[in-house]
């Protein structure tokens, strides 16, 4: 019976198509062509002798054959991923440790004090997995991450790291060679950068809620641009483009060695149950590794975390 069943690669392409239930979909997915997917899909069912799918010139659907085995090979295969993600754990010893963080995190906070890290704790190696998705700890081969949301992660333990305050900021450079900022309204002769992001009805602040904040009634957004995340936008400001709304936590370093400049003291509190968060699965709370980290990087928080700024 053994030598009827699909092989991996076979289950993740019917589980593909079956989810889509577009072969064009899932071939995107997969990195194959339509071709391949529906032919591999074909040698399954001849393989089987079953009829999975259901097709006409515009549609696929599944057979109850098909679902029954749509639902199996889900199963099987996230069964397998933790697994895997176990034995890479196991093998890979007590010595490494490896963190997920995003772009704007890594960049602008934690790489900047890494080497302290290492210093206070040579045994231990650090590697990093730098994405904005959110990974899995019982898929992925990752130990522990950071994460920005509202620290309510079942089966995770979650430290919370930062309040985050929107501040504007711009290189000194712009002071001495652009229209002078001597109040709110004066930026309306500068470019002003921000992002768009918005979540369980939470919306992060804009320059349109700061200049509302600031007593400015009248403001056109005409002259913002928008970036994708924070990273970018800071370093428009970095490069004297921009005046930009940025993360009182994740420009402390620029700030503190004069790379850019608060040219007004308003900032703007996210909501508050939103922030950066530390967090690890709850088995692996008294690993060694994690507690080294966490002990560390909560002691480095306090240090940046701030109280007086904003409103």
């Amino acid at each position: 019976m053994a030598r009827l069943l699909p092989g991996t690669r076979a289950l993740r392409t019917l589980e593909a198509a079956a989810r889509h239930l577009n072969f064009t979909r899932a071939a995107d997915e997969l990195g194959l062509t339509p071709a391949a997917v529906s032919h591999q899909v074909k040698e399954i069912e001849d393989q089987l002798g079953l009829v999975l799918f259901t097709r006409t010139s515009r549609t696929i659907r599944l057979t109850e054959a098909g679902t029954v085995l749509f639902e199996a090979s889900t199963d099987a295969l996230d069964l397998l991923g933790r697994a895997v993600s176990r034995a890479q754990k196991l093998t890979r010893g007590t010595a490494l440790l490896k963190v997920t963080l995003d772009a704007q995190f890594a960049s602008k906070w934690l790489m900047r004090r890494v080497d302290d890290f290492r210093k206070h704790h040579p045994s231990i190696e650090l590697r990093f997995d730098i994405a904005y998705e959110v990974r899995d700890f019982e898929l992925d081969d990752i130990d522990v991450g950071i994460r920005f949301g509202a620290g309510k992660y079942p089966g995770l333990r979650a430290h919370r790291l930062f309040d985050n305050i929107l501040i504007p900021v711009c290189s000194p450079s712009l002071l001495t060679s652009g229209p002078p900022l001597r109040e709110p309204r004066d930026l309306f002769n500068h470019t002003l950068a921000h992002i768009e992001w918005s979540r369980q009805g939470v919306t992060w602040p804009n320059w349109r809620m700061w200049m509302a904040a600031a007593g400015v009634n009248d403001f056109d957004d005409s002259r913002t641009v928008v970036f994708k995340n924070s990273t970018d936008a800071v370093q428009a400001a970095l490069d004297g483009n921009a005046v930009a709304l940025a993360d009182f936590a994740m420009v402390a370093n620029d700030l503190s060695q004069g790379r850019l400049v608060q040219p007004f003291e308003l900032g703007l509190r996210v909501a508050p149950e939103f922030a950066y968060f530390l967090v690890y699965p709850e088995s692996t709370a008294d690993d060694p590794r994690i507690v080294a980290f966490r002990e560390w990087i909560l002691e480095e928080v306090a240090k940046t975390r701030t109280t007086d700024k904003g409103q």
